[in-house]
């Protein structure tokens, strides 16, 4: 079963059943997904149908998710039953206002981590939120913006209760100018609740994309790249690096990708004798054409003030 909350036209949870082996055989996926436009609701529903999902096979809730979980919650008791998925896939609206009253500290989706996520950023409600329905054995990949890794105040100190529960698993940044609505840089953070480690695999990969005139894109080789990288789970020389939880914690739990994968190109050296001589060439050659513009000016009977005689 893969679920997402942001689903909008339902294009990442076809993404999964295209990866997944013999994902394109009925009823081996089940899709889940929660949308609050009800135009794209209808849209993701109709663009499902049309990859031959069965009807029977999705089910998909027109709501807001941050503030009506999904329906399987709480009964008529008020004693919640989550659905847990094997896959949760995201890519929410970035930094999206909400409702972070002091109520929800009582949400069991959101009351283990220390704090609310700020009312003018709801990055990590979709985070705490997805991965509350992520089963033990899941994995779950959101794309957000890179203000995610490393934000302080509340922000921070929801990453640090992440990173101590040992949940986050992968950073992936990506390049600038990727996704349709917007140009800045995001980054995937994978998330698995049964980690065997407490180390975090940081990948650079925000040079590694095809320009296009209007917009960026990964070729298969990039995202092979990426993929086999990720498998490896080891350092890659300007590209890749196997963060230890001391590394992160020494670094205050701040996860800007610069800190732990170094991309630093060194410049090709001076050679301060050959640009003293090159100036020296220069400043003689323009003295030259001082000379030979003044003589012309003289035979055009222009004295150096620009009067002609």
């Amino acid at each position: 079963m893969v679920y997402d909350p942001a689903m909008g036209s339902g294009s990442l949870l076809l993404t999964v059943r295209e990866e997944l082996p013999k994902g394109e055989k009925t009823k081996t996926v089940k899709f889940y997904g929660q949308e609050l436009n009800t135009t794209t609701y209808n849209l993701a529903r109709m663009n499902l149908m049309m990859h031959n999902v069965s009807y029977n096979n999705m089910k998909l809730n027109n709501a807001d998710t941050l503030e009506v979980d999904w329906p399987d919650g709480p009964d008529e008791k008020g004693i919640d039953h989550p659905r847990s998925f094997d896959a949760v896939v995201a890519n929410p609206p970035y930094s999206a206002r909400w409702d972070n009253r002091a109520s929800k500290m009582k949400d069991t989706r959101f009351n283990g981590y220390g704090k609310l996520a700020p009312a003018s950023k709801a990055d990590y409600a979709f985070i705490l939120h997805a991965i509350y329905h992520l089963n033990e054995n899941g994995t779950m990949a959101i794309v957000l913006p890179h203000g995610v890794l490393f934000r302080g105040a509340a922000e921070g100190e929801i990453r640090k209760n992440l990173i101590e529960k040992n949940y986050l698993d992968t950073v992936i940044g990506l390049p600038a100018n990727l996704f349709y609505g917007t140009s800045i840089p995001t980054a995937i953070l994978v998330f698995k609740k049964n980690r065997k480690t407490k180390d975090i695999l940081f990948i650079d990969a925000s040079k590694e994309f095809e320009k296009g005139k209007n917009q960026n894109t990964l070729s298969d080789e990039h995202v092979e790249k990426i993929v086999e990288t990720y498998k490896a789970r080891r350092d890659v020389e300007k590209y890749a690096h196997l963060a230890t939880y001391e590394e992160i914690k020494n670094n205050d739990f701040n996860l800007n990708i610069p800190r732990y994968v170094d991309t630093f190109e060194e410049e090709e050296p001076i050679d301060i004798a050959a640009v003293c001589k090159q100036l020296e060439q220069d400043n003689a050659e323009i003295e030259k054409l001082e000379m030979e513009i003044k003589e012309q000016l003289k035979i055009l009977g222009v004295d150096l003030n620009g009067n002609f005689n």
